[in-house]
């Protein structure tokens, strides 16, 4: 392991070098901010490099810089959004591209010299049980990882690349995984990389680690109270597939370490012969529902993809579709896959009645179906009468194009879908070209 280890190390640990640029450019950005805070007479604002460019926990080649503006309590809502959005608008003017992001409220994100910067406001408050905004912990997190990682930075770029190679890394909503203030207060925790994985090993749903005493309880995948915040659970955002995928890859690399474990290797675009021989090879069915992606940040747009997975899967479900999994991707275009048992059903259901000694309604029953033009057959099993019944649906396609628009679909998804669609099945789906989606799809099967 440590033969392993100290090769990655030597791949993902920022030279001497990429410190020094990172280091100039935070620092001229930060005054280049204050400089404009005095020239539009805003007072008051503090500038601070916070996340892991300023904690020295970045790996080489992730040149991301936080940039927080802080402002006294007492300043209304409305300015601080204004007077952080002015900087930020006014740094835009040195950069090669920017935009508004918007998480509690409006933040700049700028594309500078290489390098992504976040440009953030939030209130000076005294503790991070006082917030105002939720942005307003960050600089509490920064100050206790600066405390306590002395001597460990190397263990969390390690932990950082063995969950970004195992795809868990990330809070994300889009994700859902580990993020970077979860992995450095597990390696402060339990003291180093290795031993953070021995852990995991064991670790079961509910897994609590208490860091200082919580205020109440919380019923989470893990729970790692914030040592900075007794109210919050830092792992509130680890979904139970990212936690359960963490302990079986920490399990596999203590048993077989191999440098494979910190490579991530982003799959192939399927060919059409590719996807084709893996249908027939599975002999399933699948159907996609493809749209335009609404033009919104990933965290407002996951939430609807999945509200829109779990309905369309319940839909099918309710129509004795077996759903064996289902999957979203989103670009340009927006894909929801679902592959199914048989996209094809019988003509024919069963509709179980009452039972026959259940008087009132099994004669009820009876009259509705007996004579019915429509029931292929009628009588008794398990001593139920049943009715054999046409379907409304027997082919999945046909469901979702009838249905789609009575499924829970989010605001902006509604939106995308009321200006056009296309739901393909089988082969069809070769119609979706994109090297993303096909990179996807190979995961998928």
């Amino acid at each position: 392991m440590d033969a392993i280890e100290k090769r990655v190390l030597e791949r993902i640990k920022p030279s001497d070098e990429e410190k020094i640029r990172l280091e100039n450019t935070a620092s001229y950005l930060m005054k280049r901010a204050k400089e404009l805070a005095i020239e539009n007479d805003i007072s008051g604002a503090e500038l601070q490099l916070v996340g892991s460019a300023a904690r020295g926990t970045w790996i080489s080649g992730t040149h991301d810089l936080d940039i927080f503006i802080s402002f006294e309590p007492s300043l209304p809502r409305k300015k601080l959004e204004e007077y952080g959005l002015l900087i930020g608008r006014q740094m835009a003017k040195e950069a090669e591209s920017w935009e508004e992001g918007y998480a509690e409220h409006p933040y700049t994100k700028l594309k500078y010299s290489g390098f992504d910067v976040d440009i953030v406001p939030c209130y000076r408050v005294e503790s991070a049980e006082n917030i105002i905004s939720a942005v307003d912990r960050t600089p509490f997190h920064n100050l206790f990882i600066k405390e306590h990682i002395g001597g460990l930075e190397n263990d969390v770029l390690l932990l950082k690349q063995f969950m970004k190679a195992g795809g868990v890394y990330g809070s994300e909503l889009k994700t859902g995984g580990f993020s970077g203030y979860l992995t450095e207060l597990l390696v402060i925790h339990y003291g180093s990389f290795e031993d953070v994985l021995q852990a995991a090993a064991s670790w079961k749903p509910g897994e609590t680690i208490e860091m200082v005493k919580p205020k109440h309880g919380f019923e989470d995948s893990m729970v790692v109270i914030d040592p900075t915040d007794p109210n919050r659970n830092v792992a509130a955002a680890l979904t139970t597939d990212r936690f359960t995928q963490f302990i079986s890859l920490s399990r596999d690399y203590l048993k077989s370490p191999v440098e494979n474990f910190f490579q991530k290797t982003e799959p192939i675009p399927m060919s059409d012969d590719e996807i084709i021989n893996s249908f027939e090879r599975r002999n399933t069915g699948f159907v996609s529902i493809c749209f335009k992606t609404p033009d919104i940040v990933e965290d407002i747009l996951y939430p609807q993809l999945f509200k829109m997975q779990k309905s369309v899967e319940l839909l099918l479900e309710q129509h004795d579709f077996r759903v064996i999994k289902t999957n979203v991707w989103a670009d340009e275009k927006s894909v929801l896959i679902a592959e199914l048992e048989n996209i094809n059903l019988s003509n024919v259901r069963k509709h179980f009645g009452p039972p026959v000694w259940v008087q009132d309604h099994s004669e009820k029953f009876k009259e509705k179906h007996v004579n019915n033009s429509n029931t292929f057959s009628f009588y008794i099993e398990d001593g139920k009468y049943v009715a054999e019944l046409p379907r409304r649906f027997s082919n999945a396609k046909d469901l979702l194009e009838s249905e789609l628009h009575n499924c829970a679909l989010g605001k902006h998804i509604k939106k995308s879908i009321q200006e056009g669609y296309v739901i393909l099945s089988g082969k069809e789906i070769l119609q979706i070209e994109e090297e993303g989606y096909r990179s996807q799809l190979r995961e998928f099967l």
